[in-house]
């Protein structure tokens, strides 16, 4: 289902493929509540964007129906999201219970309430990495909903024909790219702008880095980044990889139209490459380019929360947890008959049956073995921007990558100033 936003570090699928209905809808916060029975604290206001599969805000009404404890209005948000829940939880008339993903000066605003206590036993039943996405300083602050996650497709026939191996280190991608380019045929696509949009975190664990430590302080502040930039910048310059396709790396059309031997995309796209290929294609997580780094793949989950800023926490919790942790068949529904996507908790994917073989499978052991949250709540927008840049400095336009790691590293000491001191 949603996926945080689809940028350096944060992505969003349905809105990456739902916002072109633009901003029209502006206007729909201002709007809301004025006749929903907050007068009388009767009400529920549940929160959420607009999702693109056909059925899911009808699944949703019908879950908030079945309610019996409360009423609860669904209020269903086309366009930008973030803006209206960014204004309605800084204001008096946003949402009791909504989606997000979770940010910490969300926290530091008091703009979400902790849900340690909704958790109990089931805690254990949530894959461990996705719980933590929706975690601050220790605190649970969303119950994880659905995953989506990137990963890389490849053509088995192309890669046999080439005799090239599933590439397991970033050295044996760049070489099977290489050997996997003809006059007609590019051997990887990783999206227009080569990668700079969506590889951030991959390539930080490849090299055995990270966005932050533990400890709060930058996680890339190393010679190691330098070298896997210097691994992107390559390919980007090759003549390997795909560049100004008709479509995006979010859409498999490049890789089913046969413009691309492997390509970076999400587990969304399964479903239209199985349709187009049958079994000719295999997935794989980004591999890994030293000793110490890991094999990864990006994920990224929308979560429940209760805004600070209700007057009925208590009833808005409650709701919480009838839905996201007692209703494992309505966790269920929502999760696997609207699309494509991985279940946050172990017991619901371990019962799918259409994830228990070939690629979904996969899937789903990616996720469980080397997921990584694409979207961490204390990776800030003003972090993510001066990573972004530079990306895009080093990588597409052969900037000194020594010296703008230096700016990025400045950027990010400075916001976590900010947020610890």
């Amino acid at each position: 289902m949603s996926q945080a936003r689809y940028q350096p570090a944060r992505y969003q699928r349905r809105q990456f493929f739902g916002l072109a209905g633009g901003v029209a809808a502006a206007g729909l916060l201002a709007a809301c509540g004025s006749n929903n029975g907050r007068g009388n604290g009767a009400t529920i206001e549940q929160w959420y964007h607009a999702y693109g599969e056909a059925g899911v805000q009808q699944a949703v009404e019908r879950y908030a129906k079945a309610y019996d404890k409360a009423a609860v209005h669904v209020q269903w948000n086309p366009g930008d999201y973030d803006s209206k829940l960014a204004s309605g939880l800084a204001g008096s008339s946003g949402p009791d219970v909504f989606e997000s993903t979770l940010h910490v000066d969300m926290v530091r605003a008091k703009q979400v309430v902790s849900l340690d206590d909704l958790l109990g036993d089931a805690r254990a039943d949530f894959t461990e990495s996705v719980l933590a996405s929706h975690t601050v300083d220790g605190a649970v602050y969303g119950i994880p909903q659905a995953v989506d996650m990137q990963m890389l497709f490849y053509r088995k026939s192309l890669l046999d024909k080439a005799g090239v191996t599933p590439p397991t280190t970033v050295d044996e991608l760049v070489d099977a790219a290489h050997r996997l380019t003809s006059d007609k045929v590019k051997g990887l696509f990783l999206g227009n702008d080569g990668g700079v949009g969506v590889l951030a975190g991959p390539l930080l664990w490849s090299a055995g880095l990270d966005y932050l430590t533990p400890d709060h302080k930058v996680g890339f502040d190393d010679p190691a980044t330098v070298t896997a930039i210097g691994k992107l910048r390559g390919l980007f310059t090759s003549g390997s990889l795909l560049l100004g396709a008709p479509t995006d790396w979010a859409d498999p059309a490049a890789f089913t139209q046969g413009l691309t031997a492997m390509q970076w995309s999400g587990l969304w796209a399964v479903p239209a490459v199985q349709k187009a290929l049958g079994s000719d294609f295999g997935v794989l997580p980004w591999p890994r380019l030293t000793e110490s780094g890991k094999q990864s793949v990006p994920f990224g989950a929308y979560g429940s929360m209760v805004s600070g800023k209700s007057q009925k926490v208590n009833e808005a919790k409650a709701f919480v947890k009838w839905l996201w942790l007692d209703r494992t068949d309505y966790q269920a529904d929502f999760d696997l008959n609207y699309g494509f996507h991985i279940p946050a908790r172990k017991s619901i994917v371990a019962k799918a049956d259409k994830l228990r073989t070939g690629v979904a499978a996969d899937a789903v052991r990616f996720v469980q073995e080397l997921g990584r949250s694409s979207n961490p709540p204390q990776w800030t927008s003003k972090m993510q921007s001066a990573f972004s840049e530079l990306l895009s400095r080093t990588v597409r336009s052969g900037g000194d990558a020594s010296g703008e790691l230096r700016t990025a590293v400045q950027a990010v000491q400075t916001e976590l100033k900010r947020l610890y001191g």
